[in-house]
């Protein structure tokens, strides 16, 4: 009697399998490669260890910088205090504790999932139109997108971590806030103090992007500069830009293990209006002109035109192409590098490495790369890829780190090489949650196209700035609205890929 054996790739070596895409990047980078730019590469190498030491220059990138770190900390404040206060009201423990039945959460979530599935770019381009250039607009785009995703997250982690105690003390008789207080907070503590940490950091990165099209901050400093060819300018402001981001990571790992960190979301909003009040900042309240975005919009009879002048299965496949470019280079790259060069002093190296590739905005990186190489798809996904690998080698690196690295001291001393110890060692233990939280990446990397989309000169990204440049409103909304629901279909899909490996991503 014959016997199927159904072969399937050892866990650890699930994780390297996207790194495959590289050589095909590799291909098509050789074949529209030119070079012309590489004096420029040499110049913009060598300005990293000759930065600008101008005191107007610094002057106006200290500044820069203050405005992005004051954005970041009152959009990051908001969005922790209103997205905790959400989370709750969308979990449905907590609905069926409070109310007995669960389909208010349900509803509940359902209406907030379209705002997060818009990217903080579009939010901030939009309110732009409306609000005109001010710092609310900034701390609002960012703002809104992060309160639906931490409800999202909170609600994801009280309804997947029940307490046995929850039934006992709704059979004593506990009001439903003590039995909340007693039964759900304490286990989320610590998971929550980690993620709202983890949100600053790309609270920062947002309010960093927003400034590269012309929201203010250091991105615009930046933006300028390179758009210029002053490097060694736009050296000075990466550099204090990493001593910022340096000073920030040591600051939240010496409070993740502080419970009382939640307190201080509440009072960075307070600090921060405090501090931009010294900057030259507008933090007065703006006065919408809606009558400019919604004028042509009430008119129904442009909508349809518009939408028929987007060919919509070239344009949703160019986005989800540079997706899954971008996807497999950023999950992939990490764990094969890890494993070619295995160590504890490579490690140490490649931590620098992924802090400097989310240094540098990917629309910067994918700026530097077209000096090299004519616009395409492959080069948007590498330049988003880059960025995003910057962000899952530090989800690699702290995994590897709270695992410790006696699985493979104790491979190493059976025999085994110092690549196979790392390979079913440490990768082998980090695997499912790492593949876990690049389900939950890539959903990221699925928004981000909308401010790379650009370099390829196709894609959603590239159509909304071209109808926004022409206020075109009613094809701003079918892309808009295109935009989100991609993101709500790439975000069901992660859920149910997550649902698979039994788990779920505590979202960076």
């Amino acid at each position: 009697m014959a016997v199927r054996i159904t072969l399937k790739p050892a866990l650890p070596l699930i994780p390297l399998l996207p790194g495959l895409s590289l050589l095909g990047i590799v291909a098509v980078l050789f074949r529209d490669g030119h070079g012309g730019g590489l004096p420029l590469l040499q110049e913009f190498a060598a300005a990293a260890v000759h930065p600008s030491l101008d005191a107007v220059v610094l002057g106006s990138l200290l500044n820069g910088l203050q405005i992005t770190l004051v954005i970041a900390l009152l959009s990051w404040g908001i969005s922790s205090v209103l997205g905790v206060g959400l989370g709750l009201l969308c979990s449905i423990t907590v609905s069926e504790i409070v109310t007995g039945v669960s389909w208010p959460a349900v509803l509940l979530r359902r209406c907030l999932a379209p705002l997060r599935a818009v990217h903080e770019l579009i939010w901030g381009l939009l309110l732009l139109q409306v609000f005109g250039l001010n710092g609310w607009v900034a701390v609002c785009a960012i703002a809104i997108p992060y309160t639906v995703l931490m409800a999202r997250v909170i609600a994801d982690q009280v309804d997947c971590h029940v307490s046995p105690a929850l039934p006992v003390l709704k059979g004593s008789g506990a009001a439903p806030w003590a039995v909340i207080l007693t039964g759900l907070v304490p286990p989320l503590a610590q998971p929550l103090c980690n993620h709202v940490g983890h949100r600053l950091d790309c609270a920062l990165r947002s309010a960093l992007i927003l400034g590269v099209f012309g929201l203010g901050g250091l991105g615009t400093d930046l933006s300028l500069s390179l758009r210029s060819l002053q490097f060694q300018e736009m050296w000075s402001g990466l550099w204090l830009l990493a001593i910022a981001m340096v000073i920030l990571d040591r600051c939240l790992r010496m409070l993740r293990g502080w419970s009382r960190m939640l307190i201080i979301p509440v009072l960075s909003p307070l600090i921060a209006i405090a501090w931009g009040t010294h900057l030259d900042l507008q933090l007065s309240w703006p006065v919408g002109q809606w009558s400019v975005l919604f004028a042509n919009v009430m008119d129904g009879s442009q909508g349809l035109s518009a939408a028929l002048e987007i060919s919509w299965p070239a344009v949703i496949a160019s986005t989800l192409w540079i997706t899954l470019i971008a996807g497999c280079i950023a999950t992939g790259l990490p764990p094969l590098l890890l494993l070619v060069w295995p160590g504890q002093t490579s490690l140490r190296i490649q931590e620098l490495l992924w802090g400097a590739l989310r240094l540098l905005p990917a629309p910067l990186t994918a700026l530097l790369l077209l000096m090299l190489a004519k616009p395409s798809l492959a080069l948007a996904g590498l330049a988003l890829g880059l960025h995003h690998s910057g962000v899952m080698g530090r989800v690699l690196m702290d995994d590897i780190r709270n695992t410790g690295l006696r699985s493979a001291q104790t491979l190493k001393s059976c025999g085994a090489s110092p690549r196979v110890s790392w390979l079913y060692g440490p990768l082998a233990d980090v695997s499912r949650p790492y593949l876990t939280y690049a389900i939950y990446r890539i959903d990221v990397i699925l928004r981000d196209t909308a401010i790379i989309g650009l370099v390829g000169g196709a894609g959603l990204g590239w159509q909304l700035m071209e109808a926004l440049s022409s206020f075109h409103w009613w094809l701003v909304f079918w892309i808009v609205l295109t935009s989100a629901v991609l993101t709500l279909l790439g975000e069901s899909l992660g859920e149910r890929l997550q649902g698979s490996w039994n788990s779920r991503a505590m979202a960076l």
